[in-house]
Parts: structure tokens; sequence; C-alpha cells
């Protein structure tokens, strides 16, 4: 299964795909041709019991097994139609459900007025003001700012292949609607021109550099601290990077 599928998919993909193999385990012994429902819920046991996974990865990882089933279906002709639907989805009554977490406009304006660096405030601002997912705002480069049409273009992301202290790679966006144009407000247009303007005078500048960063990209590990310290300083609560998107979701629907 994974052979056929490392050509087939992105490289973060398939390495998140090894990632989940250590929850097959109380099924590595177990023969294809004998797979049942015993097995099955030994697994989803094990699953429950002996991990603190939170729901929604068990019924993800669910998903990870039915595509490895279906691989042994299709190419080699296993056969596991009556199982299917026996293999029912995690539930949990009782788990208490994540509160997404995302920043007020007055809360916003007290984080990034701790930011004194350009490039960072600016850096911000494109998060809370367009929301980017993290890949998006670090795949930006120059080229994808259209200061006549006060706009950027999101038609590329970076990951980092094997967590975020592999290598970097550019990507397509997350999915196929992810491509689009991003209208930007006034507050961060100058910004952007300021920004542009003090990256000019670095040696070997162009457009085809990134926004946030230069023949590379700004690190994870970079934008963490970064932001962690602004909250600290601010004295707001800490919330990830990918809540800039959902803070942006909340200040568009206030409005």
């Amino acid at each position: 299964f994974l052979n056929f599928k490392k050509k087939r998919v992105r490289e973060t993909t398939y390495y998140n795909y090894g990632n989940k193999i250590p929850y097959l385990k109380p099924l590595f012994k177990v023969k294809l041709k004998d797979f049942n429902y015993s097995h099955f819920e030994r697994w989803h046991d094990y699953m429950d019991y002996e991990t603190t996974l939170a729901t929604r990865t068990k019924n993800d990882l669910m998903k990870y097994l039915k595509s490895v089933l279906n691989y042994g279906t299709k190419w080699y002709d296993f056969s596991f139609s009556s199982m299917y639907n026996k293999m029912v989805n995690f539930t949990d009554p009782n788990e208490i459900p994540k509160e997404m977490q995302f920043y007020t406009f007055e809360e916003f304006k007290k984080f990034i007025s701790v930011e004194e660096d350009l490039r960072f405030k600016t850096l911000f601002k494109t998060l809370y003001y367009c929301g980017l997912r993290r890949g998006e705002l670090r795949g930006l480069t120059r080229k994808n700012i259209n200061f006549e049409r006060n706009e950027l273009s999101v038609i590329q992301n970076v990951v980092n292949v094997s967590g975020d202290s592999g290598y970097w790679q550019l990507t397509t966006p997350k999915t196929r609607t992810s491509k689009r144009q991003v209208p930007i407000p006034k507050t961060l247009l100058e910004d952007l021109r300021l920004l542009k303007e003090e990256s000019k005078k670095y040696y070997g500048f162009n457009d085809e550099w990134f926004v946030f960063g230069d023949i590379s990209p700004v690190h994870p590990d970079v934008l963490r601290r970064r932001k962690n310290d602004n909250a600290k300083k601010a004295g707001v609560k800490q919330i990830r990077i990918h809540d800039f998107r959902h803070s942006c979701a909340s200040l568009l629907i206030n409005n």
C-alpha cells in the first residue's frame, strides 16, 4: 500500500501515512485472508483504552485502515464487503469539544501593538486580515502581491517534510479551491509596500523572493516563537498560528 502511494501522493502525505502505521499494531500478525470482526473489535478497544487520541484522530486512523483494505480488495482480490458496515466510527458522548480559539479585533490590536519589526508586523497582519494558512503565508512571493489591484494571489504552499525540523518544499495549496485572490485592506497594503522597499536593499532581491523570508521562507519555529513572545508581552491569550485564520473569519462575520 505504501509503495503504491509513494508516487501518487504528496511527500508530506506519504510521510503521514508512515506515522500512522504504529497505531495498527494489534493487527500486525493478522493475515488479510483471516481478518474478521473480532480482530477489528480488538483494534477498536486498543484505540479506545490504550491510547489518549481524540475521537477525530481515531476516526482518521479508521479511514486509513479502510484505505489499506480497499487497496487489498482492488489489487489483490481480497473481499472485506461483509466487514465494512460493521466498522463503525469511534464516538465519545462525554468528550468535551475543543473551543475554537481566535483573537477579537481588540485583542489583535493589543497583540500587534508590541511588534516593532516591520517584517513581523506585516506578517501577523497578513495572517489576521487575509486569513491565510501557515503554508500559504510562507509560500507567498513578491510576484504574488498586486499593488495595482490591491490583492494577493494564493497559488502555492510551503510545507516541511518530516515535520517542522525537516526540509521545506513548495506544493500546491491544500485543496483545489484554495487557489484564490484575496483583497488587501488599506491598513496592510502600506506595510507591504514599505517591506518591499526595505527588502530591495538586500543583494540579489527579486520578485521570486518570499515576502516573509528571502530565497527561503520563514521557518515555522521562528513564527511560533515570535507569536508566543508577542502574546506574552501584550498580555493576551496564546493561540496557534492557524487560529489567526479563525480570527479573520470571526472579524469578517462581525463586520
